[in-house]
């Protein structure tokens, strides 16, 4: 009996001492709180999870790795993370910035050893790309598996394990050593063990998570049954760049335009306004800084956002960043000569083995600039879950 009474009386003491004690309590975030402040809140997270998506919006490539809030948070952190280059230099978001709809301005963005062979694709609406492959070429068949190439590329982030590099063991042995990832890993992920596969499903939601619907197109969209329809929010001249824009051209034996549309959305079609996934090389073939053809890059981003709302690019256009201004893109199209070696040339470009002749007039041209302006919103520039969580 004294025994088990002194047993009682012991229990509730001890736990009494440790639970009335904060000496012994241990903050599993102290290293998140300390470096993030109030940038991040594991308590309060950003919805990445469920926003709004309009109906007409239809494709998602999300396949089997859903945004959660939780991995969409650390895969901000990734994104804005400069220990994920050798040199403690560069991130994702040093080449694809909020501020241009997170692309560069640059033609050929900075990595740790050199610049980049192309210019840094836009990454709005990922998500809802028809195509799934990415990279200009095409070589990445997932999203998730485009993440890690730039950190494992010897010029863009350095953790190649080629040219005197460390291979991404090298990265992984690096992010182990800090504390602020130790903590987000076993948050989202239940166990502080770090992997590639582990970056990768964060770094794809949160990519994923960057979504554009609040601009006028959109506005004027959700009042219609179809995009063939007028906008009632547009005026004349952005319906009719509407119109040019969403029908065929119809050409003549030799590859002039003699009546119809123009045909854009043979490759982008609205209201995605991605790449078809069947598209071939767009007539651009140079390459960045070096002599030669390149004709594998038949990706492109969607079109959404490729200016700012005061008409300002959000960078140049193409993988060469040959392209500076909405009319000269128009322009490109307008006149397709078919070069030497270029076997990739899209077919829709080459009407009847030709090289299509649009003919545009003033008119034209101005009515589809109008018409891509409507593509771009504001909310994907200033919205905070998807800025900088690192205070400056």
């Amino acid at each position: 009996m004294k025994l088990r009474y002194l047993s009682f009386l012991l229990i509730p003491t001890f736990w009494s001492c440790s639970s009335s004690s904060g000496s012994d309590y241990v903050d599993p975030y102290a290293n998140v709180k300390a470096t993030f402040g109030t940038n991040i809140d594991l308590d309060n997270l950003a919805n990445y999870a469920n926003q709004t998506i309009p109906p007409y919006i239809t494709k998602d490539n999300t396949a089997g790795n859903p945004i959660t809030d939780k991995g969409a948070t650390l895969g901000r952190v990734l994104f804005y993370d400069k220990n994920l280059s050798s040199n403690n230099t560069i991130s994702c978001a040093s080449c694809h910035q909020q501020a241009n709809a997170f692309s560069d301005t640059n033609v050929a963005s900075n990595g740790v050893n050199g610049t980049t062979g192309r210019h840094a694709m836009r990454l709005i609406n990922s998500r809802f790309a028809v195509e799934n492959k990415f990279f200009w070429d095409e070589r990445a068949a997932t999203l998730e598996f485009q993440t890690t190439q730039p950190i494992q590329n010897h010029i863009e982030m350095g953790f190649s394990g080629t040219s005197g590099d460390e291979g991404f063991s090298g990265l992984i042995t690096k992010l182990n050593q800090i504390g602020y990832y130790k903590e987000l890993f076993k948050f989202v992920y239940g166990s502080e063990e770090i992997t590639e596969s582990k970056v990768q499903l964060a770094l794809a939601q949160f990519v994923r998570s960057i979504q554009s619907f609040d601009s006028k197109y959109d506005t004027g969209r959700a009042q219609v049954a179809n995009d063939g329809q007028a906008f009632p929010n547009f005026t004349a001249q952005e319906n009719q760049g509407k119109q040019l824009f969403l029908a065929p051209p119809v050409f003549d034996a030799t590859g002039n335009r003699t009546g119809g549309g123009v045909g854009c959305a043979g490759c982008h079609a609205a209201p995605e306004f991605d790449i078809a996934p069947n598209s071939g090389n767009n007539g651009i073939i140079g390459n960045l800084g070096t002599t030669g053809i390149d004709i594998t890059n038949t990706r492109a981003p969607s079109l959404r956002d490729l200016v700012k709302l005061d008409g300002t690019l959000n960078g140049p256009l193409m993988h060469t960043g040959v392209i500076t201004s909405l009319q000269a893109a128009i322009g490109h199209y307008g006149t397709i000569n078919i070069a030497p070696g270029n076997t990739n040339l899209d077919p829709k470009l080459r009407p009847n083995g030709f090289g299509q002749r649009l003919n545009f007039n003033a008119q034209e041209i101005n009515s589809l600039i109008a018409f891509l302006r409507t593509l771009s919103g504001s909310n994907v520039y200033v919205d905070t879950k998807w800025s900088n969580p690192f205070p400056n």
